[in-house]
């Protein structure tokens, strides 16, 4: 009785014994995986912006929350043209530039993939067989004088394991590197898209105030032409001279002469912008003209800081900047010794009843520490080479925050100030229309010279290119401060 509870009790001291080995190794590997992480953890910079936009259109709203920027809008609400819309969407859908930053994208996530695959073990399995017939000769005979048998096969599966482990962090580093990456391909799209939106319109704006120049250009050879017809019956009465009348063939041959450039120019634009919409070249179906795009008179632009989360491009610098400071703590683990575990095992017979038995299985299992001792300043310069880059992407950041305030200001700037141009230039050919009709009034009445007439002309027609230039640089004012804001991609 006294034995067996003796043996009770020292079983009972060995499985314990054996459960705080087993959790100690346990604890080890975790320790081992886990481990700690060398190197900077990432912090947004503080960025010192400025309390409002230098230029804003919009008064301040002395309420709770601050004012809503106009970017938050999607970028439907931004268009009142129809075809526009269409024209948007379709290029959202084929444009091939696009589809290539969707592609880097994945290619970004495949990556991160085969990154984070560093950290885990890596297992293979196989098998073999091999067979040898040897030389009679070679083999000899038994005792009995028998001959040895010369054939020898054998074989059996095999499974072998690595895992190299991630005491310092060098991995999970990398992985933090690849997952910014991803991120900042992400980015990246949503960049292309908001430059698509922006290229597209401003494209078919381009091409609404070509086809506008075309028209006025039309209406001025049939004007001119009417005033050459007029000034050669006059030449005929006796009323007027040869010299005016050169003078009404030069206006009506000079608006002849510009409507090819116009129409050369027409063509250019369906082109190109057929490119954004992922087409060959083609005709471009049309909707409001260039008149008829509306704008309105006050643009909410929130608050300088929100740019840092709603500016593609400026998410991008920082995800790039995250990355780079990964890379510290990668280049960081490199000082330190490197750790992995390697095993193998299998089972081998020449007979495939007997490839499972007790005395056919073989294992193999080791550990091993790499400390690195000389590698001709290779570590050291990696490490400064990372510091270094990690500062770079950090001024790169801090520069998109600059030129993202910088386009806002011009954006404001460049919408508030063509709106004004294209008023007062609505007013100058207003004035200019005027002074043709009396110019052409008094030279029918013989109290003034040609000249006035080819010169109120003149102007008019300059005036009126000018307006249809100034309504597009207005309309395209307007999709870019959108874009400066960091709307459109949403």
């Amino acid at each position: 009785m006294r034995h067996a509870e003796d043996a009770m009790q020292k079983n009972f001291k060995d499985e314990k014994v054996r459960t705080i080995g087993k959790a100690a190794i346990w604890t080890l590997l975790v320790a081992l995986t886990v481990g700690c992480k060398v190197g900077p953890d990432y912090k947004r910079p503080i960025v010192n912006a400025p309390a409002e936009f230098k230029g804003k259109l919009a008064p301040d709203i002395a309420e709770v929350e601050a004012p809503a920027s106009f970017a938050e809008n999607d970028w439907t609400t931004i268009f009142n043209d129809a075809v526009l819309k269409e024209l948007v969407q379709r290029a959202l859908e084929n444009n091939l530039d696009y589809k290539i930053a969707a592609q880097r994208v994945l290619e970004a996530q495949a990556q991160l993939g085969v990154v984070r695959s560093q950290q885990l073990p890596s297992v293979s399995a196989g098998g073999s067989y091999s067979a040898l017939q040897a030389p009679s000769a070679l083999v000899g005979n038994n005792d009995n004088g028998t001959p040895k048998s010369s054939f020898f096969n054998g074989g059996g599966p095999s499974a072998s394991a690595a895992w190299n482990l991630d005491f310092w962090g060098l991995y999970r580093r990398q992985t933090e590197a690849a997952r910014a990456e991803v991120l900042g391909s992400e980015w990246g799209r949503r960049a292309v898209r908001v430059s698509l939106i922006q290229s597209v319109a401003e494209s078919y704006f381009r091409l609404r105030s070509l086809d506008a120049q075309q028209q006025i250009t039309t209406a001025t050879i049939a004007a001119r032409e009417d005033s050459v017809k007029l000034t050669q019956a006059l030449e005929r009465g006796g009323a007027a001279s040869r010299a005016d009348l050169r003078q009404a063939e030069e206006l009506y041959e000079a608006a002849r002469a510009n409507l090819p450039e116009i129409r050369r120019q027409v063509a250019v634009e369906e082109n190109a912008l057929s490119v954004l919409l992922g087409k060959s070249p083609g005709d471009i179906v049309r909707g409001l003209d260039i008149a008829g795009q509306t704008h309105p008179e006050e643009v909410p632009v929130g608050i300088p800081s929100s740019l840092l989360e709603r500016r593609a491009d400026i998410q991008q610098a920082e995800q790039r900047l995250v990355a780079a400071n990964a890379r510290i703590g990668v280049a960081r683990a490199q000082y330190f010794p490197q750790l992995s575990l390697t095993s193998m095992g299998g089972a081998a017979s020449n007979q495939l009843s007997s490839i499972f038995a007790g005395g056919s299985t073989y294992w193999y299992a080791a550990g091993s520490v790499t400390q690195p001792v000389f590698s001709g300043g290779r570590i050291r310069s990696n490490y400064r080479y990372s510091k270094a880059q990690q500062q770079e992407m950090l001024l790169a950041y801090q520069k998109s925050i600059l030129n993202a305030l910088k386009d806002v200001s011009n954006g404001l700037a460049a919408y508030a100030e063509t709106r004004h141009y294209t008023e007062r230039k609505a007013d100058q050919v207003k004035a200019a229309e005027d002074a043709v009709r009396l110019a052409k009034i008094r030279y029918s009445g013989g109290n003034t010279s040609y000249l006035e007439v080819l010169t109120t002309d003149t102007r008019l027609y300059d005036a009126q290119l000018q307006l249809a230039q100034g309504k597009e640089r207005e309309a395209a004012s307007l999709v870019q401060l959108y874009a400066a804001l960091g709307g459109g991609w949403r």
